[in-house]
Order: structure tokens, then sequence, then C-alpha cells
């Protein structure tokens, strides 16, 4: 659905958008009204207070709720389920104790973080998250204390990653629309994005892990398995319902949690299939191989996102499900695991909508013309410009896309080289990650999948994709400076 004509000026859209914004956050946090209900609420009057023709509403409404909620909901499915398995078995308690005997309980977060940084360089913010929530939940309830201490390590480090580093959507789109190189993105991307992760996101986590109690949430996993003895519906040990009976809690022999190696090679499954993906999708830009070909086409197939996750979960049922329970059990398991994730897939997809209206109000084109002849080094504009689009519309993509695209014609009358233009790469990206807030359906995923109400959220994880965005361009405008 295309954008309408905006039917007021730049200053009332944005006095619109800002009215819409703090009533949504009036209805959920003073009402306390649904989140869900609050949402397509706000969206329906935002769409009628911008100009929309009422005939032209349910489209509009449609347009960013299925554009968010489609991969939104096969991702969070897919991972609770891989979560739910690895949590039941024992799979999770054995990455994590892995982890902190090898980097040691002080280190934990760190450990998060820095395994978060490399799975997140070809997995996609939100599909990274949900395969490591398990993780995160087990090392947060085996040390205590808040929830933050460990799981805005790792959330940021997806966040980094995503924002920043080709091959993700944004980068890659941004760099495309500059005329930069892909390859030089990336290189100047990975150091510039765990730099900023470290700077940006570790001292602000322990900050606010130290002041804001956020507790383990039960919702998603239920009671996490602490290693010392069975869990939900199908015990790390093999025993299921009362004793002598199937499908409860019994006396079976012990058996062993799997293998460490046994969980990391799992993990590692969606990661090679997604880089396959990528890779093929990169040589068929290159025209280095055939797009038509079969087998470019089943790696391509094998490497997109969803259907990497689904791979991944039927082969952990063989691996982790099928020597501990029957296939019956299995499946009451992961059919319990998708329940409480509704609220969280609907709640995303709203806000998708939300961001939806905005954008296709003309707020963003509004803005991105009455700051297009700014006075300022071409860096500090991009991030501006960036950071407003974020702001007002919520989607990072947009922002990136926009504003590259606003920016493109300075860049090529300035004539700059790869690294230059990768640094304004950063700068965009760097812009499009500052204040996540309800407008973004990334603040929804993450409120809900950590058990935090809105204002917690905004607190915490608002004010670490700041910290993120803002320590992002720091680097990449000293670079700049000596470039």
């Amino acid at each position: 659905m295309e954008a309408i004509e905006p039917a007021y000026g730049t200053a009332t859209l944005l006095l619109i958008a800002a009215g819409a914004v703090a009533l949504l956050l009036f209805l959920i946090m003073k009402v306390k009204l649904h989140a869900f209900i609050a949402l397509v609420l706000v969206s329906v009057i935002t769409a009628v207070a911008v100009g929309f023709p009422l005939a032209d509403v349910p489209d509009a409404l449609m347009y960013g709720f299925a554009d968010t909620i489609g991969p939104v909901a096969l991702l969070v499915a897919f991972g609770v389920m891989l979560g739910r398995l690895l949590e039941v078995t024992g799979g999770a308690q054995a990455l994590a104790d892995t982890l902190i005997t090898r980097f040691g309980e002080k280190r934990a977060p760190l450990a998060l973080g820095v395994a978060s940084l490399l799975f997140g360089f070809p997995i996609f913010f939100d599909a990274g998250l949900v395969i490591f929530l398990p993780i995160i939940l087990t090392v947060a309830r085996r040390f205590g204390g808040s929830l933050l201490y460990y799981a805005l390590p790792a959330a940021g480090a997806f966040a980094a990653m995503h924002a920043i580093v080709p091959p993700h959507p944004g980068p890659v789109a941004a760099a495309e629309a500059l005329d930069g190189s892909i390859a030089v993105t990336m290189l100047v991307g990975i150091p510039v994005a765990v730099v900023a992760w470290y700077v940006g996101v570790m001292p602000v986590a322990r900050y606010l892990g130290a002041r804001i109690q956020v507790s383990v949430p039960e919702a998603l996993f239920g009671e996490i398995n602490d290693g010392r003895g069975d869990s939900a519906d199908v015990d790390a040990d093999g025993a299921d319902g009362p004793e002598g009976e199937e499908g409860g809690r019994g006396s079976a022999p012990a058996r062993r949690a799997p293998a460490f190696g046994t969980v990391l090679l799992l993990l590692l499954l969606p990661l090679v299939l997604i880089s396959l993906g990528t890779v093929m999708e990169t040589l068929v830009t290159a025209k280095s191989v055939d797009k038509d070909a079969a087998w470019v086409a089943f790696l391509g197939l094998l490497g997109d996102t969803p259907v990497a996750l689904m791979v991944t979960v039927l082969v952990a049922i063989v691996v982790l499900g099928r020597p501990r329970a029957s296939l019956p059990q299995i499946t009451k398991l992961l059919d319990d695991a998708l329940g409480p994730v509704c609220s969280i897939i609907l709640i995303t997809g709203a806000g998708g909508m939300f961001g939806g209206i905005l954008e296709l109000s003309g707020i963003g084109d509004a803005l991105s013309g009455s700051l297009a002849g700014l006075g300022m080094p071409l860096i500090v504009q991009a991030f501006i410009i960036s950071t407003l689009l974020r702001v007002a519309q919520g989607s990072a993509t947009v922002a990136l896309t926009t504003t590259a695209g606003l920016i493109s014609g300075a860049v090529g009358e300035a004539n700059l080289g790869d690294f230059q233009i990768a640094l304004l790469v950063v700068a965009v990206a760097a812009g499009a990650t500052v204040l996540s807030h309800v407008n973004d359906s990334g603040f929804w995923l993450v409120s809900r999948f950590f058990g935090m109400d809105e204002k917690t959220t905004l607190k915490t994880w608002t004010v670490m994709e700041t910290t993120l965005g803002v320590a992002a361009f720091v680097v990449a405008a000293a670079l700049w400076t000596v470039t």
C-alpha cells in the first residue's frame, strides 16, 4: 500500500504523531487497557486524524500488521518450540554451565553478549533473541539478581549486529542506495558494532541491573530447569508422569542432559543454514551463479530464516526429544509452549500496525523534506535525519532506507570513497537504532519476552538502544574526522 498525500504540514503531522504516542501510553500505563487493544484503537484514531479516507483505513491497518506479524509469528513460534525443548531436556542448562565454567560467574553477561554477537552476524534480531531466550533465562535464574544483567548484553548484541552489519537488510539497503561497497561496509561495521556494544550496552546493563529489578518471567518456559531435577512436562532425566504412568512425573532411571557439543551444534544449525542462504543471495546478485538453478533455489529456501528454524526444530525433536519422551508427549509439550506466545505475537503485530499507519501517513516524507537542506557535516545530517525518522514512525528499516535515499545525491556530489560511505551507513544505522519506543514492534517483542511492563521497557530497553546508537555514531564520527 502506498503512502497517502500528506493532508497537513509537517508540524501538524508531528503533533498528531506525538499525540498518538501520548494517548497510547496513557491508555496502557494509566487506564491499564490491554496493550493489543490500545495499539489497535490508537492506530484507528491516528489513521482518521492524519486524513486517511475512511474506506481505506482497514487496508492501512492491515499493511503494518500483516507486514510485521507474518515473519514474527513464524520466528517466535519455531523459536519458542526450540527453546522449550532446550529447556526441558537440560540443553539450555548444559550450554549455560559450559559458558559459565569458561568465563566465570562474574563474566556470565559478557559470555552471553559475545555469543550473541557471533550468532547475530547472519541471524535477524528477533530470531536470535528467541533462540537465546532460554539460555538467558537459565543463567539469570541460576545467579539471581535482575534479569537485565543478562538480557540486555545479549539483546544489545543482536540489535547492534542487526542494525549495523551486512548481510542484515538495513545496512545492505543503505550501502546500495549510497553506491557503497557491501564488503567494505561489513569490514567497517563489524568492529564498530562490537565497540559500540561494549561501550554502549555493557556499562548500561550493569547500571540498570543494579537499580531496576526485573524477575525471570515464568510464562514462556515455566520453571527453568536448574539442573537438579525435573522440569515441566518432559524431564531432562526422561521421567514423565506419576510413577509407573506415562505422561506424568516419576522415578524412571535418570538420563544425562545433552552434551554441550550437541547443543552447540544444534544452535549452529540455523546459523549455517541462514549463512548458506545469504551466500547464495550474494552470489546471485554478483551473477556468479545462475539464480534459476535448482540447487541455488534449494539452498536459498533452506537459508530462509523461518525454514531454517523449522528444520532446527525437527532436528531438535529427534536429537533432544525422542531419546527422552514419546512423540505424542513432545507434541503436547510444543503445543503448550505456543500458548503463552500468542499475546506476544499479537501485540508485536499491533505495534507494527501503529508504525505502519505513521509511515503511510506521510510523516516520514514530510520530515525528510524539511530537513534536506541542513547546513551541517554530512555524517551529522545523516544521523539526525535517521533519528528523527526513527522516532516519528518507529521502523528502523524505513529510517535507514529513507535517510540513505535522501542523502544519496549529496554523497554522489561529494565523491566519497567506500570507507567514508561505510561510515555514513553506520551513522544512518545508529540514528535508526536510538529511542525505540511504542511505535516500534521490537519494543513490544522485548517487553513481552522479558516480562517487563511498558514503563520499565522505556526505562531499560529504550535507554540501552539509545546509548548503543549514540556510541556507534560517536565511533563513526571520530573515524570520519581522520579520513
